[in-house]
């Protein structure tokens, strides 16, 4: 065998332009699916941490079917040995408790419907990213309890600024009865989020549950995790202990289902962009070798002629194939490694983009895996052994007689 090995290294650079091109051209393909999948993982990880972190959160606690409906009345149950659970999670960074209700605001030129939420500032920092989209005013500063916090789309369709005072109408819990309190503009944010900056506006919680009659309820209890891949594992026992008959736990994957979806789409591109490269692996190497067999028909005459049997034609043409994906495998390793390091550093700026749903906030940065740097050339060399049967099949069954009539 190691006989074959040796002849097989050699065989490859005889003709050392054409092994270049061919190994070359494999390994930018590598080194491209590399990076793509480093691409495609950094913007998914990009898009789900602006849709999680801007205000949603990982995952949410809510009383069932409260999502779909709604209704003041439904808080979530036992809601203080929830709080005291969370906090003895090990996986939990931060979680802060809301209220949620759709009401009406008011100004001197007109009417405006919002979602109207209460928050606790202090906790509500450490999980969304609104104090820090506060381009006006701040964000809760003082202890005013009717101050309000709105989006920069809010202000411009009602004409209101920092100091001005507006009406928030909204219905209480149970009864229904309408609900209205004056409230002093302290803080203006931008997420550039439409829904967000043209919807939500923030109260403290106290005076949201005040106004919506609720005494110490609350509809909403946002998380942010150590680890957000614990969000994507619906089999974590973490879930189970949190979905009670009366309360739900809803990780991001169902929040935004068509986040799922880009994040499904990217490793569907990925694979398409595998097949486009094997289907390139296998035009380049069949094509090498059997322009490197047309060129020795007079070896393998010989080598026949000589006692060597068919199956080691084969296995030297094998060979020859795998030898080639080597030093593809191995250029191409390096060309991806110093791809994803060099734009790791830089960055690709799609920033302002919208998709599915989702503003690109931030720059993408691809990130690095190891099945990028085991799975992928694993994948190529054994395709390459594969696709190099059919040209060894094709050698080892040369007539003896006909090879050896060839010249060299």
């Amino acid at each position: 065998m190691s006989v074959y090995i040796k002849l097989a290294w050699r065989n490859i650079f005889r003709n050392k332009r054409r092994t270049f091109i061919t190994g070359t051209a494999l390994a930018i393909g590598l080194a491209a699916l590399m990076f793509l999948d480093g691409v495609f993982i950094g913007m998914a990880d990009n898009m789900i941490g602006s849709a999680t972190a801007s205000f949603t959160g990982e995952a949410q606690i809510h009383a069932r079917d409260f999502l779909q409906t709604q209704e003041a009345e439904r808080t979530v149950a036992n809601a203080e040995a929830v709080f005291a659970g969370l906090k003895t999670e090990d996986i939990i960074k931060d979680f802060t408790p809301r209220t949620l209700s759709p009401g009406m605001m008011t100004s001197a030129v007109g009417v405006h419907p919002v979602l109207l939420v209460g928050v606790r500032p202090e906790t509500e920092k450490n999980v969304s990213q609104i104090d820090d989209a506060v381009v006006q005013g701040g964000f809760f500063s003082g202890d005013d309890d009717r101050n309000i916090v709105i989006g920069s789309k809010t202000a411009e369709l009602l004409e209101v600024g920092l100091g001005d005072r507006v009406v928030v109408t909204v219905s209480q819990a149970g009864s229904g009865a309408l609900s209205q309190d004056l409230f002093r503009i302290s803080g203006i944010f931008r997420l550039n989020i439409d829904e967000i900056d043209g919807g939500a506006v923030f109260i403290r919680l106290g005076q949201a549950q005040k106004m919506l009659g609720l005494n110490n309820a609350i509809h909403e209890i946002a998380l942010k995790f150590k680890d957000r891949r614990v969000s994507q594992d619906e089999s974590h026992p973490f879930w189970a202990r949190y979905s009670t008959p009366e309360n739900e736990i809803l990780g991001w994957t169902k929040l935004f289902p068509q986040m799922k979806g880009v994040y499904e789409f990217a490793q569907f591109s990925l694979l398409i962009l595998g097949v486009i490269m094997f289907a390139m692996v296998s035009l380049g190497i069949i094509n090498t070798l059997f322009m490197s067999i047309y060129e020795r028909v007079f070896e393998f005459g010989v080598l026949r002629a000589v006692g060597t049997r068919p199956a080691g034609i084969r296995r030297l043409v094998v060979l020859e194939a795998g030898a080639l994906a080597l030093l593809s495998v191995a250029l191409g390793i390096v060309l991806g490694f110093g791809a994803i390091i060099i734009v790791s550093k830089t960055g690709i700026d799609y920033r302002g983009m919208e998709w599915a749903g989702t503003t690109i906030r931030e720059m993408i940065y691809p990130v690095m895996k190891l099945k990028q740097f085991l799975l992928y050339p694993a994948c190529i060399l054994l395709f390459t052994l594969f696709v190099g049967l059919y040209p060894a099949a094709f050698a080892a069954k040369m007539s003896v007689s006909k090879a050896m009539k060839k010249t060299l």
